[in-house]
């Protein structure tokens, strides 16, 4: 019983933190609507990857440094709101350029690996925080969570990329002001909640 707890604690953790994640994976789809399978799958897999490893370094910091991780905490909510709305503000400057070329011509322009790298850190951040929540684990369970977690992850982004590129598809340049605002008020949404 023990066991099956454990697996839906950490599923539902992994849905609790991938939710941020599925929402900046929803706003790449709106971004790149004719996005191919590899790159969703690349997507998908760079933020289950940093919502696998955050809770892992919390655990780790709980463990190792508690006294510079708990004053780190604190800075969590500014570093993702800096990092999306960097990221979504240059969204919505490059929808509006495009907008300014010829109607009806397709203009997406992709996140570079860069982009994607910033918005992963950005959305998993604040899992870093889960480290507390895990901490009575030892390590082997603390690895088992953070694999859950990632698959979790990774599935719950693959449906947002999905749902993101059928609506990218019908709102076309609009889509990119769109995923970038989206990105933003992603960012506040963090930060408010981390304050």
């Amino acid at each position: 019983m023990h066991n099956i707890m454990f697996f839906v604690e950490s599923m539902l953790l992994g849905v609790g933190l991938a939710m941020d994640a599925f929402s900046v994976s929803m706003a790449n789809g709106l971004n790149e609507p004719r996005m191919g399978k590899s790159r969703m799958t690349l997507i998908a897999g760079l933020f289950a990857g940093f919502q696998a490893a955050m809770p892992l370094i919390g655990w780790i910091c709980i463990h190792t440094i508690v006294q510079y991780f708990t004053a780190f905490e604190k800075l969590i909510p500014w570093i993702a709101l800096i990092l999306l709305v960097f990221i979504g503000q240059k969204m919505i400057r490059d929808g509006i350029e495009c907008g300014k070329e010829e109607i009806g011509a397709a203009c997406t322009i992709r996140a570079s690996f860069g982009a994607l790298i910033m918005q992963g850190i950005a959305t998993s951040i604040d899992a870093l925080s889960v480290g507390f929540t895990i901490a009575e684990y030892d390590l082997f369970m603390a690895l088992v969570a953070a694999v859950i977690i990632g698959i979790v992850t990774f599935a719950i982004c693959l449906g947002g990329l999905k749902i993101g590129k059928t609506f990218g598809t019908k709102l076309s340049n609009k889509a990119q002001i769109f995923g970038g605002v989206i990105l933003i008020l992603i960012g506040i949404e963090i930060f408010i909640t981390g304050i």
